[in-house]
């Protein structure tokens, strides 16, 4: 079940406006292709982070997989019950198991993430 309030990327994070600011995570394809996480590496609070480039890593028990940043922008928060509960990003990815939220910096850029029916279409695709 892919939700469709939010926006998302090829490499598999979501993103969730909210005002002027991204909540992102990764998706619960992406997750469950993954297998557990163990361990996820987020940036600092304060970071400026530029669309496409690698804001962290997701460490499972069969792959480690960088982050991409969807929006250009400064990370406000960052989930830090993911670093002793890991595994939120398995159980519910797009709640509890949040990773960041971005002020953003140019709107324009959520335009060209893709919408729920198009990231069915590209999971479907494999």
């Amino acid at each position: 079940m892919v939700p469709g309030d939010l926006r998302y990327t090829k490499e598999h994070e979501w993103v969730r406006v909210d005002g002027d600011e991204a909540v992102v995570g990764i998706t619960e394809f992406a997750a469950h292709q993954l297998g557990d996480v163990v361990f996820v590496e987020l940036p600092a609070v304060g970071r400026s982070l530029s669309q496409h480039a690698t804001f962290g890593v997701v460490e499972s028990v069969k792959a480690v997989s960088d982050l991409f940043a969807p929006v250009t922008g400064e990370v406000v928060a960052v989930n830090d019950a993911l670093g002793g509960q890991p595994e939120l990003v398995n159980s519910d990815p797009y709640g509890e198991g949040w990773m960041l939220r971005v002020r953003i910096s140019d709107a324009g850029q959520l335009e060209g993430l893709l919408d729920a029916a198009a990231y069915e279409q590209l999971t479907a695709e494999g």
